[in-house]
């Protein structure tokens, strides 16, 4: 059984010391410890090394502490740059509340309404005998939390009548809320967002309900979520053409198995992919998942197309990756631009071993996104944001350029060590990287796509692989419909639910049935209904 590795802090010099000590006394426990580490180590090292498939990252993540974090003062710190008396972090102030929720933010709670037993408006106070009563405007609230399944089921038991002479049978009607289908739409709706917003297989799933003396097996929720997604292809087809005529656009791809494309795969396209984009239009995100044998490029180049052709190009902000890239006609090439953080972190690997070049590039690049955060935190417009931009960081990137050029043509740095490499990185892509200096609106990294495909990462780390182009197809219409749910800052559970319960409309206006305006389609329904 392989058991994760303890981390042990010592130097070259402890180890010579700890050796020879052993040659005169018997080791300590604590000694004992260091020295079978190293030996586990030298062991694990030389299996890597047989593997033909071990890479030096592999080989750095096992002898090198694993970095929890990469801000510019822990990076330094780990580089044995101690900051300055008047740089020491300041400790935060514990805020109020110690983790404990109000009741306001219990939004999805069922809600009841407690009157008093003996008292109403009106009436004497039990304690004076001489005042009346009166309702306060705030109530009293008490929250109680429950356990229950995550799909749960009611057995109705309806009885049965027999006439004793002619045999009839009268059966009770069933109640109102038993419903004409076996499965509420909130069961799939439950199961989707497990799987495909939180990451719970179906097996677990399937595990967790039999514990609770429910069976669900794991063909039945494949059966639940497929059958909804049905009428949903609507609402994600519009989604995509909604995205498509977004002003920013951002992409990227992430590994994901599909057992049925990995045999049909040709020889010279051996890659299975599942694309993440983030569009931003008319101030809404939107998510898209795309998984198959096309990368990011092609991905977003089938998003493009159908964009208005009266539509400006717009911005496109991802890594460096060349088939991130769509290939499009020159009138339909998004504003390319390159992710800042990417090029952070490589100067963030070598901080150890280059530490004051990497310092100034950390805190100039430190600079650069404080001023980006004041610009959001005073919601400046793009025009705006690019002066200010431009007043502030333009001069901060230009001594970036000016330093890293220097570094190579008077030769301070070996153009093939990692320094040499991460600032070759720089300059190579100088243009893409200083976009927000001169489009308005353009971002300085690509974080948030990043942080979509974590929808992804996930389910593939849980779930390990999807069967068919099928399965893969019903994984990224849900992904898509909940995260978008999420960046709208809505409910995914009532927008999956209310999309099937609303499948007719669904087809005759699917723009009316976007994660941003469902809820006022459903106040206007409503209100018309009234009428």
């Amino acid at each position: 059984m392989k058991l994760d590795p303890e981390t042990i802090d010592v130097s070259i010099q402890e180890l010579e010391a700890l050796v020879d000590g052993a040659r005169c006394q018997p080791l300590s426990v604590d000694d004992y410890r260091k020295l079978r580490g190293v030996v586990e180590t030298l062991g694990e090292m030389a299996r890597l090394l047989a593997d033909k498939d071990a890479t030096l990252r592999q080989l750095r993540q096992m002898l090198l502490k694993p970095a929890t974090t990469e801000k510019t003062r822990v990076v330094l710190e780990r580089a044995g740059v101690k900051p300055e008396p008047d740089e020491q972090a300041k400790p935060k102030n514990k805020r109020k509340g110690h983790g404990r929720k109000p009741a306001s933010k219990f939004e999805g709670a069922e809600k009841v309404n407690v009157a008093h037993p003996t008292l109403k408006t009106g009436d004497s106070c039990p304690e004076c005998l001489k005042g009346k009563v009166y309702p306060l405007k705030e109530p009293a609230v008490r929250v109680r939390i429950v356990g229950q399944a995550p799909v749960a089921a009611t057995v109705y038991k309806l009885e049965r009548l027999r006439c004793n002479l002619c045999q009839e049978v009268y059966e009770a009607p069933p109640p109102a809320a038993m419903g004409e289908d076996k499965r509420d739409v909130t069961a799939a709706s439950m199961v989707a967002l497990l799987k495909y917003g939180s990451g719970v297989p179906f097996y677990r799933l399937e595990g967790l309900e039999a514990h609770l003396g429910i069976p669900l097996p794991r063909s039945t929720q494949w059966d639940m979520v497929a059958q909804a997604a049905k009428p949903l292809v609507a609402v994600h087809e519009e989604l995509i053409r909604q995205a498509a005529q977004g002003e920013v656009m951002y992409n990227d791809n992430t590994a994901v198995r599909i057992l049925a494309l990995q045999r049909e795969t040709a020889a010279d396209r051996s890659g299975v992919f599942t694309t993440g984009i983030v569009a931003v239009a008319a101030g809404h995100r939107m998510a898209l998942f795309f998984s198959g044998d096309k990368h990011a490029g092609e991905n977003l180049a089938d998003v493009l197309k159908r964009r208005a052709a009266d539509l400006p190009r717009p911005i496109q902000m991802c890594d460096a990756l060349s088939r991130n890239a769509p290939k499009l006609p020159p009138e339909l090439e998004p504003l390319m631009g390159s992710c800042l953080a990417h090029l952070r972190r490589n100067f963030v690997e070598v901080a150890a071993n280059f530490t004051p070049q990497c310092q100034y590039v950390l805190e100039t690049l430190g600079e650069v996104y404080g001023n980006d955060e004041t610009a959001r935190r005073q919601t400046m417009t793009p025009d705006e944001r690019l002066k200010y931009h431009q007043a502030r960081s333009g001069p901060l990137m230009e001594q970036l350029h000016q330093w890293g050029q220097r570094q190579l043509d008077e030769h301070i740095v070996e153009p093939n060590s990692g320094l040499g490499k991460a600032i070759r990185y720089l300059l190579n892509h100088w243009e893409k990287l200083t976009l927000f200096l001169r489009q308005p609106g353009a971002p300085l990294d690509s974080n948030i796509v990043e942080r979509a495909l974590k929808k992804a990462i996930l389910n593939r780390k849980n779930g390990l692989f999807y069967k068919t182009r099928n399965g893969a197809r019903v994984g990224d219409l849900y992904m898509s419909l909940i995260h978008t749910c999420e960046l709208c800052g809505g409910n995914p559970f009532d927008y999956l639910t209310e999309l099937q319960k609303h499948a007719t409309e669904i087809q005759e206006n699917p723009a009316a049935w976007m994660p941003w305006n469902y809820r006022a389609t459903l106040e206007q329904a409503a209100l018309a209904k009234a009428a």
